[in-house]
C-alpha cells in the first residue's frame, strides 16, 4: 500500500512514454486475473488424492477466489473514485502478492480455502479497475482494440498457468505452481509507479494540466482540446461529484445500462467458459485420460483462447462490439450441445477424448472471439464517468458472482450420480441460446464513439 501512494510520473516523463507501453502495463493485471483462474486446474490434478478432495471441496476451493474477488470488486466502486484508477490497480497487486505467498504455504485445505479467499480480494480490485483504466486512457477510434488488451492478457495468464500445471504436474509441486503468479504481480506494482492517472479522473478532480499531459502521451495533438471539451460537458451537465452504487439503481437514465452491464456479466460466466477453464483437466481424467495428457490437452485450449483473443484486437472496432457477443453465442450453442451429443452417445475412448477436446477448443474459440473480450470492453464503456467507478464495481461483482456459482456447483452438478457431463453441456448450450436472444434485443452498440457521446446519447 505504500507504493499505492507514490507520487505520479511527471508531465516530462509522460512524453517519453510509448503509448504501447502505458496500455501493456495497464492490462497486465490480467495476467493476474488469468494465471489465478487458470492454475488451479493442475493444482487439483495434484492435491486431489492425496487430499481425499469430495467434488464440494474441489468447487468449494475454486469458488473461494471469487468469493475474494467479490468483495474485491465491491471495494473498487469505492476506491476508483477516491484514490484512483491507478492506485487501486496498484493495490491490488500488492495483496496479490500477499495472497499468493500464504497460497503457496498453505498447510491445508481449509486454510488454503481461506488464503485463496484474500488472493482473489486483489483479482477482484484488479478485475474492477483495469477495464476503467483502459477505456479511459484510448482515444474512441482503438478503445476496443485497447480494452481488448485486457482479456489478451487474462488468457495470456490462463495459458501461462497451464504451462507451469503441465511442467510441474510430474513432480506434484503444486505449491510452485501457485508461487507463479509472483513474477505478474511485482511487475505490475514496478511498472505502475512509471504511469499515469485517467484524463477522466483527473479533470473531475479540476486537474486539467495533468489531463492535457496525459492525453498527450495517448492521442493525436487534434483530438486533445475535443477530447478535453467533451469530458467538461459531461462534469458540467452532472453535479454528482461521484455516484453510489445505490444511485446506479435509482438514477432512471443510468439504470437501462446497469442492466445492460449485468447481463453482460451474468451471461459471460453462466455460458459455462470457467466450467471449462477449471476443471477441463480434470474431466478429460474422468473420460480415461492420463493427467499429463489432460494437462497437455489444456495447453492447446489455452493457445486457442489467445489466438482468438487477439484476432479480437483487430476487428472489435471495425465489426462493432454486438456482432462478435452474437457471433460467440451461435459457435458456443452449437458446439456445446454437439459436445453433449459426443459425450453421450460415443464410447470408443480414444474417438470420445478427439472429438471432446476439438469440440472445446471451437466453443472456447467461439467465446473468446464474443463474449471473452468484449463484455470486458463494453461494461467500461456504457457507465458515464461520474457512475463508472461504481458501475464496473457492480458489473465485476456480479461477474465474480457468478463465477463462483458455476465453479462451485459445475463438479456436482457434472457427477455421474447428478446430471453428468453431457447434460451439463446441454444446460450451457441452452443458456448461451437465451442469452442469443437477450444480446439481440437488449445490448447496443458503443464502436467508434467517445465515452462522453456515448454519455451524451445516454442522457438523450
Amino acid at each position: 500500500m505504500a507504493q499505492a501512494t507514490a507520487s505520479p510520473p511527471s508531465p516530462s516523463t509522460l512524453r517519453r512514454l510509448h503509448p504501447g507501453t502505458l496500455y501493456a502495463f495497464g492490462a497486465l493485471g490480467g495476467i493476474l486475473f488469468g494465471y489465478d483462474l487458470g492454475v488451479i486446474a493442475g493444482i487439483l490434478v495434484v492435491i486431489a488424492k492425496p487430499w481425499n478432495l469430495s467434488g464440494f471441496d474441489k468447487g468449494l476451493v475454486t469458488a473461494s477466489l471469487s468469493v475474494g474477488a467479490m468483495i474485491g470488486a465491491g471495494l473498487a466502486a469505492r476506491l476508483t473514485g477516491r484514490i484512483g484508477r491507478r492506485r487501486t490497480i496498484m493495490a491490488s497487486g500488492g495483496v496479490v502478492i500477499l495472497g499468493t505467498v500464504a497460497c503457496a504455504l498453505s498447510p491445508g485445505f481449509g486454510v488454503l480455502v481461506v488464503f485463496r479467499t484474500l488472493l482473489g480480494l486483489g483479482i477482484g480490485l484488479s478485475s474492477a479497475t483495469v477495464p476503467t483504466y483502459l477505456s479511459e486512457l484510448a482515444p474512441a477510434r482503438i478503445r476496443g482494440a485497447m480494452g481488448s488488451l485486457n482479456q489478451i492478457f487474462i488468457v495470456s495468464g490462463i495459458l501461462i498457468a497451464f504451462l507451469v500445471d503441465y511442467w510441474l504436474q510430474p513432480a506434484h509441486q503444486w505449491r510452485w505452481m501457485f508461487a507463479g503468479a509472483l513474477v505478474p504481480a511485482l511487475v505490475l506494482v514496478v511498472g505502475l509507479t512509471f504511469l499515469p492517472e485517467t484524463p477522466r479522473w483527473l479533470v473531475n478532480l479540476g486537474r486539467e494540466d495533468e489531463a492535457r499531459a496525459v492525453l498527450a502521451s495517448t492521442h493525436r495533438a487534434d483530438e486533445i482540446d475535443a477530447e478535453l471539451q467533451a469530458i467538461r460537458e459531461v462534469i458540467r451537465l452532472d453535479r454528482e461529484q461521484s455516484y453510489r452504487v445505490r444511485d446506479l439503481f435509482t438514477s432512471r437514465w443510468v439504470r437501462p445500462m446497469l442492466l445492460v452491464a449485468l447481463l453482460l456479466a451474468i451471461g459471460q460466466q453462466f455460458s459455462g467458459v470457467n466450467a471449462i477453464n477449471a476443471y477441463f483437466p480434470t474431466m478429460l481424467v474422468s473420460l480415461g485420460f492420463t493427467a499429463n495428457t489432460a494437462l497437455l490437452s489444456a495447453i492447446v485450449l489455452g493457445v486457442t483462447k489467445l489466438a482468438f483473443t487477439a484476432w479480437v484486437v483487430f476487428v472489435v472496432d471495425r465489426w462493432g462490439r454486438k456482432p462478435l457477443l452474437l457471433i460467440g453465442n451461435v459457435v458456443m450453442v452449437v458446439t456445446l450441445a454437439l459436445t453433449g451429443v459426443v459425450i453421450s452417445g460415443v464410447h470408443d475412448k480414444g474417438t470420445l477424448g478427439t472429438l471432446t477436446v476439438v469440440l472445446l477448443v471451437l466453443y472456447l474459440a467461439g467465446y473468446e472471439l464474443g463474449w471473452g473480450a468484449v463484455v470486458w470492453v463494453m461494461m467500461a464503456e456504457v457507465f458515464p464517468l461520474k457512475a463508472r467507478g461504481a458501475g464496473m464495481g457492480v458489473g465485476a461483482v456480479v461477474l465474480w458472482a457468478a463465477t463462483g456459482l458455476i465453479t462451485a456447483i459445475f463438479p456436482i452438478m457434472s457427477d455421474r450420480n447428478h446430471l453428468g457431463v453431457a447434460n451439463s453441456m446441454y444446460v450451457f448450450a441452452a443458456v448461451n441460446l437465451v442469452l442469443l436472444g437477450l444480446t439481440k434485443r437488449l445490448v447496443p452498440e458503443t464502436k467508434g464513439r467517445s465515452l462522453e457521446q456515448i454519455e451524451l446519447d445516454l442522457r438523450n
